[in-house]
């Protein structure tokens, strides 16, 4: 496995995240304007873009582990781009995985932050629609009702028969 190999799935991941951050500030725009279709749609596009992403990360594991098996290197935990990029060094061909990596997290912190601001938004919302709702509702009043022991007969006022009445 070799360095530019690395550096082509991550230009990959870097191009998907990209688009996932353009989805998500159109995402911003719809929830904006409560269109639950287009919110919908853009769901469902999400949701590919993470499946090719997941299928992408797969592979830049599996070339990560084999350039550090290639290259001798142990590693105990799951290896990383900063593990090639510590083995990269000392052959100078760094750089390149340096600049995407450095790229690729850029593009990540942003889409956090976007997405943190549409989790607020539809809370917000949410907050909203139950404010909404409360006010709406009546008020449970005192239950002036007859209660379940009443209804089956097991209340416990003292019940007479018609001949103690009498006398």
């Amino acid at each position: 496995m070799s360095i530019t190999t690395i550096v082509a799935t991550l230009e990959k991941l870097e191009k998907m995240h990209k688009s996932l951050l353009e989805l998500a500030v159109a995402k911003t725009d719809y929830i904006k304007q409560g269109d639950m279709e287009k919110l919908d749609q853009i769901i469902k596009n999400e949701q590919a873009h993470i499946a090719a992403i997941d299928t992408l990360e797969q592979q830049r594991q599996s070339m990560v582990t084999d350039y550090l098996r290639a290259k001798g290197i142990a590693f105990t935990d799951i290896p990383t781009v900063a593990d090639v990029i510590d083995a990269a060094k000392s052959t100078g061909s760094a750089e390149a995985l340096i600049d995407v990596r450095g790229r690729l997290i850029e593009v990540l912190d942003k889409l956090k932050n976007q997405n943190d601001l549409n989790q607020k938004m539809v809370f917000n919302s949410l907050q909203m629609i139950n404010i909404t709702l409360d006010a709406m509702r009546p008020r449970q009043q005192e239950q002036f009702n007859y209660s379940g022991a009443d209804v089956r007969g097991q209340s416990n006022i003292n019940k007479k028969s018609f001949t103690e009445f009498r006398a």
